[in-house]
């Protein structure tokens, strides 16, 4: 038995799809030119990578991912997988460790085609229902400057 740990990622210059394992017996694959975003965030206990595509929100959690986001960022990125928690403790320090992978599908109601209002992706449409309220304090900034000036 080996005990090696399985990689969690893999890099391919030519990749032209991005192969997810979300478990051992389902696999998930998108392409390059369907990705909107991503964002990264480094929290205290541990870090988040979260993808966002046409069809899919795909959100990797783990440490040492800024690796991974390279390798997203040049479109190299070629596979990801979660590190069953029986490997992690045997994996070098900085080396990034995927903890787990969350893949939610866009519901297709949203990219149903309405010549009326086009479907916006979920992370386009919370900004679009946060920019009424932003638009409304800056004006009352900008009302309370003018009264104070």
């Amino acid at each position: 038995m080996s005990t090696k740990a399985p990689e969690c990622w893999a890099s391919d210059a030519s990749a032209k799809l991005l192969r997810i394992e979300v478990s051992p017996e389902k696999s998930l694959l998108l392409k390059f030119d369907q990705l909107i975003h991503a964002e990264f965030d480094n929290a205290e206990k541990e870090q988040r990578l979260r993808l966002f595509f046409a069809t899919h929100e795909v959100e990797i959690r783990g440490h040492a991912l800024r690796r991974i986001e390279t390798a997203l960022q040049r479109l190299e990125l070629s596979h990801l997988a979660a590190v069953p928690a029986s490997y992690r403790a045997t994996l070098a320090d900085g080396q990034p460790v995927v903890r787990e992978i969350v893949v939610t599908k866009i519901d297709d109601s949203l990219l149903a085609i309405d010549p009326c209002k086009p479907a916006l992706h979920p992370a386009i449409e919370r900004f679009a229902t946060t920019r009424p309220k932003l638009t409304a304090l800056l004006d009352a900034c900008q009302t309370f400057l003018q009264q104070i000036w």
